[in-house]
């Protein structure tokens, strides 16, 4: 990956920690009406899946990380994984500690199953990258 692509997904990562950081803990006064549920599942859940999804994505392209060795990648994965997870605790925690926001224990859940789909998928494409 050229040094002008990796400078690019950097900053993307850090516009995607900023864009989070604002939907975790802005004060929103109003927000549109929106179905309450998606295939049975709580909206507000799908919201979390979608926002930590990129996470481990984003990671990967960031460090271009192209490891040699098999295990490298599992180990990579499971890195960014619980750092992903770290991430997710802390906004989780700190909602907490906001009159405006809740701390909810299923919301970390659903980051931490997008967090573990995306990691698997990175290291799923980084073993592929290692085949050939």
């Amino acid at each position: 990956m050229t040094l002008r692509l990796r400078t690019l997904f950097r900053i993307l990562l850090l516009c995607y920690l900023a864009a989070l950081a604002f939907l975790c803990f802005w004060h929103f006064k109003s927000l549109p009406d929106v179905p309450k549920t998606l295939w049975s599942i709580p909206m507000d859940k799908v919201v979390h899946f979608c926002m930590f999804l990129p996470f481990p994505i984003l990671v990967y392209l960031a460090v271009d990380r192209y490891t040699v060795k098999p295990w490298h990648s599992i180990l990579f994965a499971l890195g960014v994984f619980l750092l992903g997870c770290l991430l997710a605790a802390g906004t989780e925690l700190i909602q907490g500690m906001t009159a405006w926001r809740s701390k909810d224990p299923l919301d970390f859940r659903a980051d931490a199953l997008a967090l573990a789909i995306s990691s698997l998928l990175v290291c799923i494409i980084d073993l592929a990258k290692q085949k050939k």
